[in-house]
């Protein structure tokens, strides 16, 4: 941020958390005091100085935001907010997850609200990060309890840019970078795949001098190429503001054939239309065209063996079958292995992907009288999704290409929401010392619900231009064999908030707000909840024994209490059965099939409901260039939504859901920063912040219908929840313990309960050993300016968690192993090797492939040069370089730590298998503004 009166330019990079958002760009006596600037954070439905505030929120500016040059702006704040854990994906369009002090929920929504310039989104991937002005994240429940039943995740709140300035401004950033995998994991080459799989299989297969040593990894990725390229308009006029922004983003991906575009338009208009009546319009639309591939190809080639070439000499794929001399042919009797052709697998799935996202609305401002202004806001959004994938053949295993009916299949999807928001807003100020705001209104949301047609279809021209839904005969068609069309449930929300903020002498806070919500989400008497919260402050540096003060300039204490709810939980349906299964007989004789009830049905279940208290302390001394903050919590769920068991003599098969759990998150988040300058030309800050969480199942109130999670597609599977479970955090790995290698060299198994078996011989030998969920992260920001050069390093970590080698545990016979596996196993002359002796069977899901989580990686480094007035018609030119993910410091052995699959964490989140390696990426840009 620069300030007009500034004599030389500074560059701030405040690291925001718990509520530090008071560190000025230089030190206070620097600054004319009645030129300062004062930090304003986003609360909901409103602003608030950041110094009146008695909650939770940290805001960063748009160029904190968007000097990580990715796609998604949530993967761009990682280490940059205390309490925020961003996990993310470098598969480009993948949705980073986000979980503010914690999770708290099994099968209910685990993402935060996003609400873009007061529009409700479940995320921002059609956002063009530098459209962005502040990025604010409300973390407290005193904070989040006035978006109510959508509050439990925490809200993350995006504001656009506006015109600005007198004028017309026109500024150009672009940016050129590669890409390459962050690291990669050593594979054993031809000899020593053939050596290890001869000992496992007690004979001679393979030929221990190979003519092929292929690597998979290297044949199925490129460097991969990106680019972006991002135009904006905006100014201003007495009765205008304006912004238009054109952006372009293109990439191709590592993963060979995998291609990503995203074009965005962005319009935000305001006009006022006289005195106190002001009408903002803004409208976006993104549109998306992508070519993935299945990133299962990671997996095989990660399985495929050394020895299988990529194409035989007469160009067919190679396949896994070898031949008397002990060499991979393209003919035999049968495969050695059961992973298909990794390229084959990429360059026989043709698919694509359109999408557009479309968001807009008018808000219009109306001061009634002196200190009353009434809001009215209409948002709306529209999504519409195509899709075909034509498979040609990817089902290849280990013959030669075998007589296969390719497959297409073609999917639509669209919704349609919209949400209508009227509010008072009354500010005032008493006899100089007495300050009141209060917000009350209502609101009222409707999502129609995903329209979705999916149909299947085998035995088709290899035409592309065939691939369409026209001329199909549903009931006649022979190449038909699935047709599913589905309309997902409407949900409507009728709302009422409010919110009072008072402020005595500058220095004693209060704060108290309730919102009543309405959901078509639940049952007759179940609908309606109410969500209350209060929080208070001292600002103990507005005392008259501190004020003034040259040493403390800012002191000040804030707590508070409140309760959330989250909507987005499994709907209380009845499921019907019929059929042959349900025939009434009368007389001995079937007549007529039945129908009934088959599943259980809760008529108490509602809300989940969390209720937090937390407090902190935020503090700026010696002139402002030391600020921080501390911040503790404890948040629990009281009645999280679970499956439960039928009773066995209900009859029923399928289980319902009913309030049956408790979950805890409690923690702490510190922040501690220093900025200052060196002289006229050197400027610099140092930024720190640490987040602590302690997640807990705590309580599992009736018998629930256990979830067998982290499948391997093996037969294996690695996570459990139910009540067993009591006591641990969410998504835990549940998994056999490994004892040692005994004399023959087997893989050995602690025998928990004492019964005498063990391994796979007694599943209840199995415990739990820790989640994916990072106790603790880190993050450590710093930048310097020296003349007309800055540079600035941000780097990021996590702690204290669990990550499970799904590539290596899926391992069976003829697959290749790692380097480290096929050097130092287990044999009669080797008997302290950290591997067992080779062997084939299926492996257990057991403690040998699991591995430390815990990583500390350089995520962005810039170096950046900036020119003022280089020509007339130039403002300021900028030019930098950026290296993204240069370094990381990992225990973990295989390619990433950092495994966000779907978010679910009972499936394969924190399990690496199928997954995207981070990459590491160059990038050259400029910036011009005229």
């Amino acid at each position: 941020m620069k300030h007009k009166n500034l004599k030389y330019p500074t560059l701030i990079a405040v690291l925001y958390f718990g509520m530090n958002a008071y560190g000025q760009t230089t030190p206070q006596d620097t600054i004319p005091k009645e030129n300062k600037i004062e930090e304003v954070v986003m609360i909901g439905y409103g602003s608030r100085k950041a110094v009146d505030n008695t909650t939770a929120v940290s805001s960063l500016k748009a160029e904190e935001v968007s000097k990580t040059k990715v796609l998604n702006a949530s993967q761009a704040i990682q280490g940059k907010v205390a309490g925020v854990q961003v996990t993310a994906s470098d598969l480009p369009g993948s949705t980073p997850t986000i979980l503010i002090r914690g999770l708290g929920t099994v099968e209910g929504g685990r993402s935060p609200l996003y609400v873009v310039d007061g529009l409700f989104a479940d995320n921002i991937n059609n956002i063009n990060t530098n459209d962005i002005l502040t990025y604010d994240v409300l973390k407290d429940a005193s904070a989040l309890a006035i978006y109510g039943n959508r509050g439990a995740n925490g809200v993350i709140i995006i504001t656009t840019k506006s015109g600005r300035g007198k004028g017309i401004t026109l500024e150009y950033d672009g940016f050129v970078g590669v890409r390459s995998p962050l690291r990669k994991v050593k594979m054993a080459g031809s000899n020593l795949f053939s050596l290890y799989n001869n000992l496992a299989l007690s004979t001679t297969r393979f030929s221990q001098d190979q003519p092929v040593n292929t690597d998979w990894f290297d044949a199925i990725t490129r460097t991969g190429v990106y680019n972006q390229h991002n135009v904006s308009i905006s100014g201003s006029s007495e009765k205008a503001k304006y912004f238009l922004s054109l952006n372009n983003y293109d990439e191709k991906a590592i993963l060979r054939g995998t291609d990503f575009n995203r074009a965005t338009v962005r319009t935000n208009n305001e006009f006022k239309i006289s005195k106190g009546i002001t009408l903002s319009q803004n409208l976006s639309v993104a549109f998306s065209n992508i070519t993935p591939k299945p990133l299962g190809a990671f997996t095989s080639a990660y399985k495929q063996s050394p020895i299988v070439p990529v194409r035989f000499a007469d160009g067919q794929y190679g396949v896994s079958i070898v031949g008397a001399d002990g060499f991979a042919s393209p003919t035999g009797v049968s495969s050695f292995n059961n992973v298909g052709n990794p390229l084959a697998q990429l360059e026989l799935n043709n698919e694509r992907q359109k999408s557009m996202q479309m968001q807009g609305g008018l808000k219009l401002d109306m001061n009634l009288f002196e200190g009353l202004k009434f809001t009215s806001q209409f948002s709306g959004e529209y999504y519409n999704f195509k899709n075909y994938t034509f498979d040609n053949g990817t089902r290849l295993i280990g013959q030669a290409l075998p007589a296969f009916t390719n497959q297409l299949t073609n999917v639509k999807e669209d919704y349609f929401n919209w949400q209508l928001t009227n509010y008072l807003t009354y500010n005032k100020t008493f006899a100089d010392i007495h300050n009141i705001e209060a917000t009350a209104g209502t609101e009222t949301t409707f999502r129609s619900g995903t329209n979705r047609l999916r149909l299947v279809r085998q035995n088709l021209s290899q035409n592309s231009n065939y691939w369409n839904l026209n001329d199909i005969d549903y009931v006649t068609n022979q190449t038909l064999v699935n047709l599913n069309s589905v309309d997902f449930n409407e949900n409507r929300t009728l709302s009422y908030f409010g919110r009072a903020q008072y402020k005595l002498l500058n220095r004693y806070l209060l704060t108290a707000t309730i919102r009543r919500d309405g959901s078509s989400q639940f049952a007759d008497g179940n609908k309606w909840g109410n969500f209350p919260s209060f929080g208070a402050g001292w600002v103990v540096s507005e005392e008259s024994f501190l004020k003034g003060n040259s040493i403390v300039n800012l002191l000040k204490f804030r707590g508070g209490w409140g309760r959330l709810g989250n909507q987005n939980v499994p709907l209380n349906i009845a499921t019907l059965a019929s059929g042959a299964n349900y025939n009434y007989s009368f007389g001995g004789a079937n007549n007529a099939n039945g129908t009934t009830n088959n599943q259980l049905l809760d008529p108490n279940l509602g809300w989940e409901i969390t209720e937090e208290t937390s407090g902190g302390v935020d503090f700026a001394l010696f002139n402002r260039r030391l600020s921080g903050s501390f911040d503790l919590y404890n948040k629990i769920t009281t009645n999280i939504i679970l499956g439960s068991l039928p009773p066995s003599t209900s009859g029923i098969a399928i289980s319902g859901f009913s309030h049956l759990g408790k979950v805890s998150n409690k923690g702490y988040e510190m922040s501690l920063g220093w900025q200052d300058t060196a002289g006229e030309d050197f400027s610099y800050s140092f930024n720190a912040n640490y987040s602590s969480n302690k997640n807990r199942l705590d309580e599992i109130f009736s018998s629930v219908n256990p979830i067998l999670g982290g499948s391997l597609g093996n037969g294996q599977w690695t996570k459990y929840f139910g009540e067993q479970a009591v006591g641990q955090p969410l998504g835990s790995f549940y998994l056999w313990e490994t004892n040692g290698i005994d004399a023959n060299g087997n893989m050995t198994y602690v025998d928990t309960n004492g019964n005498g078996r063990t391994g796979s011989q007694d599943a209840e030998d199995r415990k739990f050993f820790g989640s994916y969920i990072p106790k603790s992260t880190l993050g450590i920001n710093i930048d310097l300016r020296y003349k007309n050069v800055d540079l600035a390093v941000n780097g990021f970590g996590a702690f204290g968690h669990k990550v499970y080698n799904g590539k290596k545990a899926q391992r069976f016979s003829g697959e290749n192993v790692e380097y480290d596996v096929a050097s130092d196993f287990w044999s009669s002359s080797n008997t302290s090797a950290a591997n067992p002796a080779p062997f084939n069977a299926v492996p257990i899901a057991s403690t040998y492939y699991l591995e430390s989580g815990d990583f500390f990686r350089i995520n962005n480094i810039t170096l950046g040069y900036n020119l003022v007035k280089p020509v007339e018609y130039i403002s300021t030119l900028r030019l930098y370089v950026s290296a993204i993910n240069p370094f990381i410091f990992q225990k973990f052995s295989g390619f990433s730590p950092e495994l966000n699959a779907d978010g679910n964490p009972y499936r394969l989140t924190g399990v690496e298998l199928d997954a995207y390696p981070t990459l590491r990426s160059f990038v050259f840009g400029v910036n011009v503004k005229f």
